[in-house]
């Protein structure tokens, strides 16, 4: 009987080294803090995405449901809300009083509507020739936060993401009705694929878009909203194993260069 238990026990133990090593990269992590944007104004935009330095040109622009208010001057200059800028502005409890000499500034968003309901203000990034373009996400999200200034307008506010499938997924950031300053975070549910079976495994996913929604009872006549810091907590860790530059997305295309079917990537 002892004999048997001491058998049991080993082979218990057996069993639990081989699932852990099998499931190893998915239990170890390096969890690491990026700064996507800072909307400070800059169409350069760097970060590390735990193997390779990235750098991207881009900048924002805006969009608005059907009712978005459209102005005339006395000239016949029409204004189409709404409309953006940035200004020097930021939160205290992010830099402080005193930002250093330093050019620090917030993304600001004038909006206005022709009627209360259900709209919304998108706001997304575009590359340098002024088009639609998404931010290639670094690692496995597992938070994302931005910094939002309200005036107690009873609005929301969620982000988009696109996984590798290329299903677009709604993350709801946060309701606007609070005044000043305040830090929107979002856990990324873990129902959304960021693995595959196959190498490359990390399958990461890409920004679309935040959007802003007002609620049917409340003014829409003439608001502003700002915005700072766009950042993601993200497991950057990758297992290493014999031949791993064969699954690198931006090793491929160098290894394949010579064949001179560069459209293929």
């Amino acid at each position: 009987m002892k004999h048997g238990s001491i058998k049991a026990v080993c082979l218990v133990v057996l069993v639990c080294m081989t699932v852990l090593s099998a499931y190893g990269d998915e239990q170890t992590v390096d969890l690491t803090s990026v700064v996507l944007e800072s909307f400070n104004g800059d169409t350069v935009h760097e970060w590390n995405d735990g193997r390779h330095p990235r750098r991207f040109e881009f900048s924002w622009a805006l969009n608005a449901s059907r009712f978005a208010t459209k102005v005339k001057d006395s000239d016949g200059n029409e204004t189409n809300f709404p409309i953006s800028t940035y200004v020097d502005a930021w939160p205290i409890a992010l830099f402080g009083y005193n930002r250093g000499g330093a050019d620090i500034k917030s993304f600001g968003i004038r909006g206005r509507f022709d009627r209360k309901g259900y709209n919304w203000i998108d706001v997304y990034p575009v590359n340098i020739d002024g088009d639609r373009w998404e931010i290639p996400m670094p690692g496995r999200l597992r938070y994302m936060d931005l910094w939002v200034w309200g005036s107690n307008l009873d609005y929301y506010m969620e982000a988009y993401l696109r996984d590798y499938q290329g299903i677009v997924h709604c993350i709801f950031l946060g309701n606007l009705a609070y005044t000043g300053w305040k830090n929107l975070r979002a856990t990324i549910p873990n129902h959304i694929r960021q693995t595959k079976r196959i190498q490359p495994t990390l399958a990461p996913m890409q920004f679309v878009k935040f959007r802003i929604w007002t609620q049917p009872q409340e003014n829409v006549s003439n608001f502003y909203i700002y915005l700072k810091q766009f950042k993601v907590v993200t497991d950057t860790f990758e297992s290493l194993f014999d031949g791993d530059e064969l699954a690198d997305p931006d090793r491929i295309p160098e290894l394949w260069a010579d064949t001179g079917n560069s459209a293929a990537y």
